[in-house]
């Protein structure tokens, strides 16, 4: 399946190679570029939509904050 969006080359090299290091690091595994975007292509199909539908709902709740803030102002000033 093919992910959602797509990357710069260059931000998904950067990602690729941090997976990489991950896996050598912490589970003494080597993994080749494939290997890596494969897992890369993963996250973006099925865990990046979860934060950045969490990211949209926070900043619609900021924003409707702010709003209500410039609405209170308002109100102050009649």
């Amino acid at each position: 399946m093919q992910p959602p969006f797509s990357l710069p080359k260059e931000k998904r090299d950067e990602m690729i190679n941090a997976i990489q290091d991950y896996f050598a690091a912490e589970r003494q595994e080597e993994l080749g570029n494939l290997e890596a975007g494969f897992i890369l292509d993963f996250f973006m199909i099925e865990i990046a939509p979860t934060f950045y539908n969490q990211g949209v709902k926070d900043a619609h709740q900021f924003l409707s904050e702010k709003l209500e803030d410039v609405f209170e102002i308002e109100k102050a000033e009649k």
